[in-house]
């Protein structure tokens, strides 16, 4: 017996027999719709999953959360020995050490949103074949958990500057935005890879070199604007070089993305609604084969 999702085909109608309200349900099909007010009426979940997926990832860690803070420090540190001292790659006129921090800023949310969302599905197995609930919530909670991270290694950010004695420009307002295009784009490529681990169960070994692809595909040790001008539209497809590009105008006052922002704003919508109808079209099939 399976529990495959279900959708209400019809509004409650009264029973020829018992003259009570009878609430007509039938399994997905197909491209099914997001489905946006489902997931609002079933937000306590999602809460409740977010805060099991926060508690899970520091759970019996000897370092507990103070990996939010190594992990991109320790990375800034050797960006900064390798690329910015002895490669000398150029960073725009800015300290190396925060040029790159504010890359990895979003990145490190980015690349842990991925990993976690890519297994999400297949490691919630006995609460999808037990009960009904928008499947959409698991890999959403694993890409939402990750803004406690976020969070944490802006705080450090901010003691960086402080230290190089440097100010967020105005531009700060535009951060709200920026982090949003960024929790779409993750939360769409999550729904791709959750999806295809349940039925292709290799996608766990590809997601690293995926991530360690787009990482040097994104401008987070180098600038964008090394690319060549003709290149950069297409460039700015890859949606955390709008993301990336962004965070360091807004904190450090380098070029504005102008052009950039909307391309890389196009390709995270065309990774989220795809991956989302994805998704949709495959959760009938997660209860049998998870």
């Amino acid at each position: 017996m399976t529990t495959a999702p279900i959708i209400v085909s019809k509004q409650s109608e009264p029973d020829d027999f018992t003259g009570e309200s009878v609430l007509w349900i039938e399994p997905l099909r197909g491209w099914t719709a997001i489905r946006p007010k489902e997931l609002w009426e079933y937000r306590e979940l999602l809460y409740f999953l977010v805060w099991r997926d926060v508690k899970v990832r520091y759970k019996q860690a000897a370092l507990g959360a103070a990996w939010a803070i190594l992990q991109p420090v320790l990375t800034m540190l050797v960006f900064s020995l390798f690329f910015g001292r002895l490669a000398k790659v150029p960073s725009d006129g800015i300290p190396y050490p925060l040029f790159s921090f504010a890359a990895l800023l979003p990145w490190n949310f980015f690349a842990i949103s991925l990993a976690q969302s890519s297994n999400s599905v297949v490691g919630s197995s006995n609460l999808i074949t037990k009960v009904y609930f928008p499947r959409l919530a698991i890999p959403l909670a694993s890409v939402l958990a990750g803004l406690v991270d976020l969070a944490i290694a802006g705080g450090v950010f901010i003691c960086l500057m402080a230290y190089y004695r440097r100010m967020p420009t105005a531009h700060v307002v535009w951060l709200p935005f920026f982090i949003l295009l960024e929790l779409v784009a993750a939360v769409g490529v999550g729904f791709w890879l959750s999806a295809l681990n349940v039925k292709y169960r290799d996608v766990r070994y590809l997601v690293p070199f995926l991530v360690q692809f787009w990482m040097f595909a994104s401008p987070i040790v180098y600038s964008s604007s090394l690319v060549p001008v003709r290149w950069r539209t297409l460039y700015a497809l890859n949606p955390m070089v709008g993301v990336v590009d962004g965070f360091r105008w807004c904190f450090l006052g380098t070029a504005a993305p102008g052009p950039v922002i909307a391309a890389s704003a196009l390709a995270t919508l065309a990774l989220f609604v795809g991956g989302a109808f994805y998704f949709r079209k495959m959760e009938a099939q997660f209860a049998d084969v998870v």
